[in-house]
This record gives structure tokens, C-alpha cells and sequence, in this order.
């Protein structure tokens, strides 16, 4: 399955439905996994209770995958007598409704699964105008459990109203961004946050609500849950919860009617999930901008190789030069001649192989280097003669 590609969730459905286990988890157990692999948090390491093999998945294909599963587990949980597909494009036309612009070019025509791909790539994406250059890297909205939770409400109600997405937003700015802006030394990842959460919000012209107010919006325990592990997000800034905020933390999940025992497993889950994935969120990355782009380029080359990596190999194997000089280049460094024609003879390579194209775009060469790196590690074995297998 590649979420990248037209027909992913057609593919998805077909296969979750083979092996559809995720599906009997009961919904409090559904939520921990969904946190366990970050969702949650807005940082999709995995895919939501292993139900697929992430493989070669970049984050946003995961985010994708997460965002689906997540929906099509509330609507299994439902009454809905309307195919899923149907169901959630019918759920996006009435966010739609209250803000148009949103999804305005797509709602169109026969609700179809193509339909529904186009309205989730564009949902998960944060608009870059809104970002700053130096920020411009965390493309993930990272409040996409609240389509969730407002998508749960609209299969009760077959509605979903205005004032249920904004209660829930302007809950979600008094306590978790009340927290994070109140601080009067904000570290890298406070002010990173801030940014994230506030560009990924719905509406930002909210009338700023009080606490109290603020918990009297939240209604189901899913809610609460969600406000309390996104305030253990926000508090763990300094990649710990003090006793100061470990207290803050209690009352705000005492004052939701929350157990204690639920609000230290929250504190407790974010703890580990930071402190254990702390190299691969970027949020927390100290990287420069030169690091980033490289890191970035590195997934996505990785992403290409391994996806064409059989018809790859085929033409490599064709051209007996290049070759050659690849497998070289796994124990000695090409000189300068080399490097140009192996670079000349994989664009033409490229030039068959159409999801290769970026190659051959203007400024595409200089991620040529790194192709050269990737493939020896990711074709067949029989290609590298010095590769050890451990």
C-alpha cells in the first residue's frame, strides 16, 4: 500500500478486513494505542496498533494511514447505516459548510474513495504560509484526533455543529496554550509548539475562555482524555514534569472527573514516548536547517529506492558500467569522472522510471549522491559482493 498513490484506501480497507483486530479493541484501549504510536501527540512513529507493517511509510504516509483508521474504527463503533467512504466525505461537507474554504475545490461530484484521499492529504496538511521558514519543516497538523472526536459526534447526531468544533479548540487554547504561553522562559521546543498548535488550529479568532469554562465544553471521557495528554505534551518542555507541574497536571484531571490512576499513566505515557523517540521528532531536533534538509532528502530518496528497487535493479543490471561502479563505490570513493557518468547514466535510468522524475527537475542532481549511498544497502543482496549479512 502506498498512501501516496491514487487508490490507497480502497487497498487499505481491503486489507484491514482481512485482519481486522484493531477493530475489536474497546474504545478506551483503541485511544492508548493511538497515543502509543503518537497520533496523540501529533507525531505518527507507527501505524495505530501495528494493524499494518509501517515498512517504507514516510511520517505523512503514517499520519494518513492513522488519520483513516482512526475514522473507520468510530464509524464501525456507530449506527451508520452509510458506507464508511461515504460517510466520513459526508462528515468533511459539513465541516465544509461552516468553513468553506477549506475543502471547496474537492466536495464535488460522486463521493468516492479518490474523493476522500484528496480531502485526507489535504486535512493533515498545515499551510505553510502560516509558518515561519525556519519552521516550515513540521507539515503535520498536529490536532487531528479533534476530526475524530467531532467526527464520533456527527455518527450520533448525523450533524455536527459549529460550536462543537470551537468549544472544543478554544478548550484545547485556554489550558494546553494557556500552559505553554504562560511560561516566562520558553525553551526552543515551547515556542516550536505554540507555533505548531496555533497553525494547526481550525478557527483563530476564538474568544479566549477561562479554565473553568474551558472544562465545561469537554463532555465524553475521550475528550478529556485527549485535553490531558495534550497539557502532559505541553508541560513536558523541558523533557520533565516537575513537581509544580505534576500538581497542575492532577487538578486538571481531578477537576475533569478523571482517576488518578488515568492521569499518572498519562504523564507517565508522555514521558516515555518523548524520552524514547526524542531523535526522530523533529519538534525536538536541534538540527540546522542544512541538517534538516539533508535528513529529509535521506527519507525520501530511501522512500523512491525501496519502493522501485526491483525495476531499479533490473535496468541497473543492464547497464554493466554503472554497475560496476556502484558496487566499487561501496569500498573506495569514486573520483570525479566516475561520479559524472554514474550520475549521466542513472537520469537516464530515471527517465524510464516516471516516480523517479524529481531526479531530473531542475536542482534534482544534487540529491544524486545520496541515491548512490542508498542503493547498495537497498537492492538485492546478490548486487553488493562485499555486503556481510548479520
Amino acid at each position: 500500500m502506498n498512501p501516496s498513490a491514487a487508490g490507497w484506501i480502497n487497498k487499505l480497507l481491503k486489507e484491514l478486513y482481512k485482519f481486522n483486530l484493531f477493530l475489536k479493541y474497546d474504545k478506551e484501549a483503541f485511544y492508548m494505542t493511538l497515543r502509543s504510536c503518537g497520533f496523540i501527540y501529533g507525531n505518527n512513529l507507527d501505524v495505530v496498533a501495528q494493524s499494518l507493517p509501517k515498512s517504507d511509510l514516510t511520517e505523512e504516509e503514517v499520519c494518513k494511514t492513522n488519520l483513516v483508521l482512526a475514522l473507520l474504527y468510530a464509524h464501525e463503533n456507530s449506527n451508520s447505516e452509510l458506507p464508511f467512504t461515504e460517510s466520513v466525505i459526508y462528515f468533511y461537507t459539513n465541516i465544509n459548510e461552516i468553513k468553506t474554504s477549506l475543502f471547496q475545490d474537492i466536495l464535488g461530484g460522486k463521493k468516492s474513495s479518490e474523493q476522500l484521499e484528496r480531502i485526507i492529504h489535504k486535512r493533515i496538511h498545515i499551510n505553510d504560509n502560516i509558518l515561519t521558514k525556519n519552521f516550515n519543516y513540521f507539515i503535520i497538523n498536529a490536532l487531528l484526533y479533534v476530526d475524530v472526536l467531532a467526527y464520533t459526534e456527527y455518527l450520533k447526531n448525523n450533524s455536527i455543529s459549529i460550536d462543537y468544533l470551537k468549544d472544543i479548540e478554544a478548550s484545547i487554547v485556554a489550558i494546553t496554550l494557556g500552559v505553554l504561553n504562560s511560561k516566562e522562559i520558553k525553551n526552543q521546543y515551547d515556542a516550536s509548539l505554540i507555533k505548531l498548535f496555533e497553525a494547526s488550529l481550525r478557527y483563530h479568532d476564538n474568544t479566549h475562555i477561562d479554565y473553568n469554562k474551558a472544562l465545561k465544553h469537554l463532555q465524553t471521557p475521550r475528550e478529556k482524555q485527549y485535553l490531558l495528554d495534550l497539557a502532559c505534551m505541553a508541560t513536558w518542555a523541558d523533557e520533565m514534569i516537575d513537581t509544580n507541574e505534576h500538581l497542575f497536571l492532577e487538578k486538571l484531571g481531578l477537576d475533569m472527573g478523571l482517576r488518578l490512576s488515568v492521569i499518572h499513566q498519562s504523564i507517565k505515557s508522555v514521558n516515555q514516548f518523548y524520552t524514547k523517540n526524542k531523535a526522530h521528532i523533529a519538534l525536538l531536533s536541534s538540527s540546522n536547517i542544512v541538517q534538516t534538509f539533508y535528513n529529509n532528502s535521506s527519507k525520501m530518496v530511501i522512500k523512491l529506492i525501496t519502493r522501485n528497487s526491483k525495476r531499479l535493479y533490473h535496468e541497473i543490471r543492464e547497464s554493466k558500467e554503472l554497475m560496476v561502479l556502484i558496487t566499487q563505490s561501496t569500498v573506495r570513493d569514486l573520483t570525479k569522472e566516475e561520479q559524472k557518468k554514474v550520475q549521466e547514466q542513472l537520469l537516464d535510468i530515471f527517465k524510464s522510471i516516471p516516480s523517479l522524475a524529481i531526479f531530473l527537475l531542475p536542482g534534482g542532481a544534487i540529491l544524486l549522491p545520496l541515491v548512490i549511498k542508498f542503493i547498495p544497502n537497498l537492492l538485492p543482496s546478490a548486487f553488493d559482493e562485499n555486503r556481510i549479512e548479520e
